[in-house]
């Protein structure tokens, strides 16, 4: 075989023996390219199917409960759309500290930022800064200040409001001061819930009145309780406390305990069933009402990943455990109400 084979060659003119060498070299070096080309294309495809959507949700605060159970829906969310969703925060409800933990997101690109804002128009350069970039912006607890494509309310604001201000009327028996607590002086939504809840009472309950305009401390255990206190000194008149801010009706309701006042001061307002249990059996909280946080931070993060998917915000928008959305188009925000009650029957079974 050998043998032949040389044989071959030696009847080959040598000119014909170069031109097999370099179309061998030719083919070798094509196929080369071709395998090369397919590896990378497999590659890129590879690559981009295994990219998923990043999703951050920046809290007001972190190490609260209230943003500790939100942080469970946006985990849950992000197992179930399969992205790579994940809540981030500062340590104090500073709206400066906001703006720096969305400047690093953006440094990130990240592909959707969703803030539940400390002040909103503190952060509104930095959010359009992000959507600039092709970021998708969200907001939460910000319906009447865009700062977002869209805002994700889980519940109906001034059905809301309403709802705080019957049952504070009701425990007060229609007549008398009281006091309303907010986070901050800037969180848009607590403000905008006392708006509401005042011009209500004005309407509904001439007899009631505010001892002192709206006081910032419902974000905070110690200040709402030592603020209770000093109240209830200031104004003999007080018969009642909304707090806004899911810590207010807490240390509200430890200053009533301590004082032994629950049947001269009524507490009601948003606060986590579970921290307010025991104020609930009590008496020293009348009521809480509020929605799971865990639903809204399900429901941003899969709206945020509809929109990262090209899909648009349309009137027939459903989203798991809270139903169909009211969608206002206009002024770019997407509603729905799903008011939780909580009383000393339930506190201890709703499981957060």
């Amino acid at each position: 075989m050998q043998h032949n084979k040389i044989s071959y060659l030696a009847t080959v003119p040598l000119p014909e023996r170069k031109q097999e060498g370099i179309a061998m070299k030719f083919n070798l070096a094509l196929l080369n390219v071709c395998i090369v080309s397919a590896c990378m294309l497999f590659t890129t495809q590879t690559l981009a199917a295994e990219k998923k959507h990043e999703i951050a949700v920046v809290a007001k605060v972190t190490g609260i409960p209230w943003f500790t159970r939100m942080e469970v829906g946006v985990n849950e969310a992000a197992k179930k759309l399969n992205v790579n969703a994940y809540q981030v925060g500062p340590a104090t409800p500073d709206p400066a500290q906001q703006v720096k933990v969305i400047e690093d997101l953006i440094a990130k690109n990240v592909d959707a930022i969703i803030v539940v804002p400390n002040d909103a128009k503190v952060l509104e350069p930095v959010l359009k800064k992000a959507q600039e970039k092709g970021i998708v912006v969200l907001t939460h607890e910000s319906p009447d200040q865009r700062i977002g494509q869209w805002d994700v309310e889980t519940i109906d604001s001034e059905k809301y409001a309403q709802a705080n201000m019957d049952e504070l009327a009701k425990a007060m028996g229609n007549k008398g001061g009281y006091a309303i607590y907010v986070g901050s002086l800037t969180v848009p939504l607590h403000n905008a819930w006392a708006d509401y809840a005042i011009k209500y009472q004005k309407e509904k309950y001439p007899e009631m009145f505010e001892v002192t305009p709206r006081l910032p401390v419902a974000e905070n255990i110690d200040k709402s309780y030592s603020t209770t206190l000093d109240l209830m000194k200031t104004y003999p008149q007080m018969k009642g406390i909304i707090g806004f801010g899911s810590l207010g009706p807490i240390g509200a309701g430890q200053a009533v305990a301590k004082k032994r006042a629950k049947d001269q001061i009524a507490v009601v307002g948003i606060a986590m069933p579970a921290q307010a249990a025991p104020y609930l059996m009590r008496g020293d909280i009348k009521k809480a009402l509020l929605w799971d946080p865990k639903d809204a931070g399900f429901a941003v993060v899969e709206i945020a990943n509809q929109l990262l998917n090209g899909q648009k915000v349309t009137e027939d928008l459903t989203i798991d455990g809270l139903g169909k959305a009211d969608v206002d188009s206009k002024n770019g925000v997407i509603r729905f109400n799903k008011i939780l009650e909580v009383t000393k029957d339930n506190a201890k079974t709703l499981g957060f």
